[in-house]
């Protein structure tokens, strides 16, 4: 989800992240390795039918 910045996203265990950038991506999936902030790393993975995620694999 793209929103508009600066942002700053309070997390559940009372952490704070904040971004100074005039468009901010936050993730939705939770598969970003700086979750909140989305680095596209849903492009790379996807999730099975088991809600396991396997990388490099394409859906057939």
């Amino acid at each position: 989800m793209m929103v508009q910045g600066p942002v700053r996203i309070e997390m559940p265990d009372g952490s704070v992240v904040e971004s100074d950038r005039f468009m901010v991506a936050i993730c939705m999936c939770k598969r970003s390795k700086t979750y909140p902030l989305c680095d596209t790393s849903h492009r790379r993975r996807r999730r099975t039918g088991d809600g396991e995620s396997s990388a490099g694999q394409r859906p057939a």
